[in-house]
């Protein structure tokens, strides 16, 4: 299965797993699964952690190296995946989740995510 981690998953892998859900886990532990980053989860890092967002206190590169050293694909973001989170209903207003649920649709992942508004949305989106 190929599954694209929401930012605060892959935070919570990178920094601490305890906060993990079993289900998480299980999901990003299996040797089946492709595990997929999106650019948009490295940028909104950044951005926040320069805002001061004590949720986002991670430097950017060091999130981004670990995710490649252990495995992870990063997704780039494309033309057609602005237009898709275009389209999306305003269920969320956080553009950074909004290109996850658009490219999670595009490219036919399974978006993972402990976010309970992004999971309202139909598509490909488990909540974890």
């Amino acid at each position: 299965m190929k599954l694209l981690a929401d930012t605060h998953i892959l935070l919570r892998a990178a920094i601490d797993p305890q906060l993990l859900s079993a289900a998480a886990i299980g999901l990003i532990t299996d040797a089946d699964n492709d595990i997929f980053f999106s650019a948009a989860s490295i940028w909104e890092v950044a951005i926040k952690s320069a805002l001061g967002r004590t949720d986002f206190q991670v430097d950017p590169g060091r999130l981004h190296r670990g995710l490649i050293a252990n495995g992870y694909t990063e997704l780039p973001i494309a033309g057609v995946h602005g237009r898709a989170a275009s389209a999306l209903a305003p269920i969320h207003k956080d553009p950074f989740d909004r290109m996850l649920i658009a490219q999670a649709t595009i490219e036919e992942l399974l978006l993972l995510t402990s976010d309970a508004l992004i999971a309202k949305y139909p598509g490909p989106v488990r909540l974890v």
